[in-house]
């Protein structure tokens, strides 16, 4: 899971408490800062300051501009000074792997579509969902080539899923995903998100190798509500 990596990465360079300080600071003003308006404010050495803000711009956690603190353009205005502020990216780490954020994007999107077209937003919530995951699944072809045999059509769409956060795993002539991503919601609307995550599911395999892996509906306990086989193959145990 690349972007969970990415992540707690980003948040544990935040360990150190002079980087969290200059972070926070950072983050406080209204308008980017300096590496002179860091030091200054949290009372480090202007060197120290610079290798701190270089640090957290490097993982993602500021971004950089450049500006002549001098107000003035044009000749002897001076050189542009490299100044800090928030980047825009945004950093969350959830073991296990949640992912309430697409849900909800997922969710509006539905919603706002059969707002403004009166089509039903459950049908409409199925093909957004499908259509997510059949790019998620256009990328994984794109990345690997398109699989020759139904095993490695189903080995890319266990990739894909592990990527995302579903944990697969192989159970007999059967896939199951050991972790949903929408987890607390599903607990709170359990209908009506395990059918968006089995479109969602659904759109991925068909994008990967139709018809050669299949995802069935298959709720169990403390997992998610979505198995994989190859075509013609029978369940396993039944969760």
């Amino acid at each position: 899971m690349r972007g969970v990596d990415q992540n707690i990465t980003g948040i544990g360079t935040l360990a150190d408490p002079v980087r969290q300080e200059l972070y926070l600071f950072v983050c406080a003003q209204p308008g980017p800062v300096s590496r002179d308006q860091a030091a200054e404010a949290i009372g480090i050495a202007r060197h120290k300051a610079k290798f701190h803000l270089d640090r957290l711009e490097s993982e993602g956690l500021l971004e950089a501009v450049y500006a002549r603190l001098t107000g003035r353009t044009g000749p002897g205005a001076g050189r542009s000074s490299k100044l800090y502020r928030r980047a825009a990216r945004e950093f969350a780490v959830s073991l296990p792997s949640r992912d309430y954020l697409l849900a909800g994007r997922l969710m509006a999107d539905a919603i706002a579509e059969s707002a403004g077209t009166g089509a039903p937003v459950l049908e409409v919530l199925r093909r957004v969902a499908a259509e997510h995951g059949a790019a998620i699944g256009g990328g994984a072809v794109s990345a690997e080539g398109r699989p020759a045999t139904p095993q490695a059509a189903l080995d890319l769409a266990v990739g894909a899923l592990s990527e995302h956060g579903y944990e697969p795993r192989r159970e007999s002539t059967r896939v199951i995903m050991a972790n949903c991503p929408f987890h607390a919601l599903a607990e709170a609307q359990r209908e009506l998100v395990c059918h968006m995550n089995h479109a969602l599911i659904t759109g991925l395999v068909e994008s990967v190798a139709p018809p050669k892996v299949e995802a069935r509906l298959e709720p169990g306990d403390n997992r998610c509500c979505v198995s994989l086989a190859m075509e013609g193959q029978t369940g396993g145990r039944s969760g």
